[in-house]
């Protein structure tokens, strides 16, 4: 109903014996259905043109859902969920550490879900972990609460060196991708997290959004307001009207980079560390999630 289609138990019914006839689905008993392989392989290949804008689609919705409370430090933000081997968990937090001591991630702040949990759609299987960072997305939502209005415009690899400005070397625009764009370049490995961490030198996952001329200062201040409450992610505001990093901006706008909170991840992948994500993948209570330092010591 949500999405405004009404189905009886009896259309239910027919397209799920369609489903069994073409092997999607497989009857179990009376516990009822379950997907099969090939309907897992489905789900991710097919109607893929409708897929498309799906994910500026999906930031809007998450955007307009989260709440977080900015004086009580309570309400949902949006996370991203990292799968990786439970044997590699020790390892990854290891090697995470001096990220989550930078400032190119979001927040300081994560929650672990073990084997059998299950987080949003995602249920763990035997083995496996999961990491849950906040996503950049939620800098949109918190804006939004305060009745700015923030647009997506592109994900991208952020370039950073000591002798020249950051400049974006790659860039996915949010409005004709069926994926998240900062998804591809981590399984790309695009990205050199690792490198940033040792010489100040290295590419970083970021996204380009655009904010209204007159809300600028106002977002100035809650960039500010932000970090002192552990937010960051907030990289740099451009002035009105002006490129930022070499990226032009609408008429009457001003320019946000935004790190993305998956950069953690992203080094896990380059040092040989296999992980799934999904980024803006649920809703989550901000004040469950917990200092990694915190996380780092009881885990390692």
């Amino acid at each position: 109903k949500l999405y405004g289609i009404i189905l009886s138990e009896r259309t239910v019914r027919y397209h799920l014996k369609i489903l069994d006839e073409r092997g999607l689905t497989e009857v179990f008993g009376k516990e009822g259905r379950k997907i099969t392989e090939k309907g897992r392989e489905e789900i991710v290949n097919s109607l893929v043109s409708e897929k498309i804008g799906f994910v500026i689609s999906r930031i809007d919705t998450l955007s307009y859902l989260t709440n977080l409370d900015l004086e009580e430090m309570n309400g949902d933000v949006i996370l991203n969920i990292s799968l990786i081997n439970k044997k590699d968990l020790k390892q990854s937090l290891k090697l995470m550490k001096p990220v989550f001591s930078s400032p190119y991630i979001m927040s300081d702040r994560i929650v672990i879900f073990n084997s059998g949990e299950k987080i949003g759609d995602i249920l763990l299987h035997d083995g496996m972990v999961a990491i849950g960072t906040v996503c950049s997305v939620t800098i949109n939502g918190i804006l939004l609460k305060a009745g700015i209005p923030v647009i997506s415009r592109f994900g991208g690899v952020l370039e950073i060196t000591k002798e020249k400005p950051p400049r974006f070397v790659a860039l996915i625009s949010y409005e004709g991708s069926s994926l998240d764009p900062l998804e591809i370049f981590i399984r790309g490995t695009m990205t050199d997290v690792h490198g940033l961490m040792k010489s100040g030198r290295g590419r970083v996952l970021a996204s380009f959004r655009e904010i209204p001329v007159v809300c600028h200062s106002n977002v100035k201040e809650m960039a500010l307001r932000l970090k002192d409450k552990g937010i960051g992610g907030i990289l740099t505001i451009g002035e009105p009207n002006t490129p930022l990093y070499e990226i032009p901006v609408g008429m009457d706008r001003a320019g946000m980079v935004i790190i993305g909170g998956l950069n953690p991840i992203a080094l896990l992948e380059e040092r040989g560390i296999t992980a799934e994500s999904k980024a803006m993948s649920t809703l989550y209570e901000y004040s469950e999630l917990r200092p990694f330092k915190e996380v780092y010591r009881e885990l390692t």
